[in-house]
């Protein structure tokens, strides 16, 4: 029988681990966004030497799983004198494997650009850096950020791996809780029911931003 009132008690805990899970998926996603973007102006403009390396490096991120490399960045790297707690392996190891996502997104966004853009630029003898700036990465975001919602859903989503690394999300609490009451329907029912909440919530702002900015090049 379904124990309403133990999910009634369990819910203060569960609430206060789901921030951290939300606190998890934001960061995480703020860092692949910002990493992803520069690796996509390096990458288009083509960075001597550089650009290649991170194509493969993208490559070989996208291409390990992300919970591989969350191990390797907790239990690893204190081995090379690197030691980095829970929640930090966890944010970084989120934002390195979406950065990769998310660079190609942009670059996919930067490609959508008309060439009669990068052509006026010249024609009006801009720099580089201004021309990035004031032309082509306004355009660029409004063409890619539905997709970024995507990975911010995604990431969300993936938080739940970091218990894995001893991580106190949502996830480990509700296992806690089954495990000191033997009962984990409710907690694990709890959870799925505020996962899929918040997803529903987050995929409805995402088409609707779609639906805002989306664009039409003649």
């Amino acid at each position: 029988m379904f124990d309403w009132d133990f999910l009634i008690a369990c819910f203060p805990e569960l609430t206060d681990a789901f921030l951290i899970t939300i606190s998890a998926a934001i960061l995480g996603f703020l860092f692949a966004s910002i990493i992803g973007l520069i690796v996509a102006v390096i990458v288009e403009i083509k960075v001597p030497i550089l650009y290649r390396a991170l194509l493969w490096g993208n490559e070989f991120v996208r291409g390990t799983p992300l919970l591989v490399q969350m191990f390797f960045l907790f239990y690893v790297l204190p081995d090379w004198g690197i030691k980095l707690g829970p929640m930090q392996a966890g944010i970084l190891a989120l934002g390195i494997h979406y950065a990769s996502y998310c660079s190609e997104a942009y670059r996919s966004g930067i490609r959508a650009i008309p060439k009669s853009q990068w052509d006026a630029t010249k024609a009006l003898n801009l720099g580089l850096p201004t021309t990035l700036r004031a032309v082509i990465l306004p355009q660029m975001f409004r063409v890619v950020t539905p997709m970024l919602g995507n990975y911010l859903i995604a990431i969300f989503k993936d938080t739940p791996l970091l218990s894995a690394i001893t991580v106190v999300e949502v996830l480990q609490v509700a296992k806690i809780l089954g495990a000191n009451n033997f009962k984990y329907l409710e907690p694990l029912t709890a959870i799925g029911f505020l996962f899929l909440l918040v997803s529903l919530v987050a995929a409805y702002l995402v088409r609707k931003l779609e639906r805002k900015l989306e664009l039409s090049y003649a």
